[in-house]
């Protein structure tokens, strides 16, 4: 069987449920109904912000919104992204938990076909040198039902990869977390991708930490196309709600990748605008248009340095 996806995709995410009602709202534990309706509502704006970028000329065959199902399908986020032609992602996973786990636990597959996303969405916590071996082994049994299931029904598998410094790791770099991720993450990244598919689990397309430098991306996205019928297996960059100069120079550095195809970007695009909304400073309109400002800027750096670096080579 032949995994991937052909195509560009230039993702606005927010599918955040734990971090989402507790940073931007201040609400612990199980939202009361007014406060899901609070919460879905900021939802549709940054939905609103997608269809205010896409009346600009956006090309909605490679534009998409990943969404969750328990905020996003009270407006139906889902079912008006797929009739306007977005692509749909929904995740899977149980939210604000450092082990993977399905959010509607053996009911996955059921939910899935509900809302008939096009891409289906994992975030993943994971680091091959992580003491707790039997989290990593329930994670991988856990992640292979579910790429089982998915392409035994003809569904795209996204999968955002995390991985978090061991206790180790960040001693070794005196603590550093800039020096993590410039030292150490890119080839923990590239094992962990080696160790998810000797387990078995095949995955279309990869939501990769950024990585400064081109040849890290490179290294990455040869892994994600090692062994048979993954030649078409591709990369996006996620945001991880970084500032625009540090995400700007992570999709400099993936654009000219062969097996990069665009991004999945969150908070950097819409946190400010949705806060600014919230606290009455920014209309509702206003801050739709910044988020589809942000959205489109950020597909122009992208498209670019693609473009430019196509010229040149």
């Amino acid at each position: 069987m032949a995994f991937g996806y052909d195509g560009k995709l230039f993702i606005l995410a927010f599918d955040h449920r734990g971090s989402f009602q507790k940073k931007m709202f201040g609400i612990e534990g199980d939202p009361s109904d007014e406060q899901s309706e609070t919460i879905a509502d900021a939802k549709h704006l940054i939905w609103e912000g997608m269809q205010a970028a896409a009346e600009r000329g956006l090309d909605q065959h490679a534009s998409g919104v990943l969404v969750d199902e328990q905020f996003g399908a009270p407006h139906d986020i889902p079912g008006e992204a797929k009739e306007r032609g977005f692509k749909l992602a929904m995740p899977v996973e149980k939210s604000g938990q450092n082990e993977f786990d399905f959010e509607y636990g053996d009911d996955f597959g059921a939910h899935l076909e509900k809302f008939d996303p096009d891409f289906s969405k994992v975030l993943v916590r994971f680091n091959p040198d992580e003491p707790d071996t039997e989290m990593n082994k329930r994670q991988l049994e856990r992640l292979k039902r579910l790429a089982d299931w998915l392409h035994e029904h003809d569904r795209l598998f996204l999968f955002e990869l995390l991985v978090p410094a061991t206790d180790e790791q960040i001693a070794s770099v005196d603590g550093d977390t800039d020096r993590y991720d410039q030292e150490l993450r890119p080839e923990l990244m590239r094992r962990t991708i080696q160790e998810i598919q000797d387990f078995g689990i095949e995955v279309d397309i990869w939501k990769i930490e950024g990585v400064d430098e081109s040849s890290d991306c490179e290294m990455l996205a040869q892994q994600t196309r090692s062994g048979d019928g993954r030649e078409n297996v591709v990369c996006v960059v996620l945001g991880r709600g970084a500032s625009d100069d540090k995400v700007d120079q992570w999709l400099r550095a993936g654009a000219p990748v062969d097996g990069y195809i665009g991004f999945a970007i969150g908070r950097s695009i819409w946190w400010d605008a949705l806060k600014g909304f919230l606290d009455g400073s920014v209309s509702r309109d206003d801050a739709a248009q910044q988020i589809a400002d942000n959205y489109l800027r950020f597909v122009r750096v992208y498209q670019d340095t693609e473009s430019t670096v196509g010229s040149t080579s």
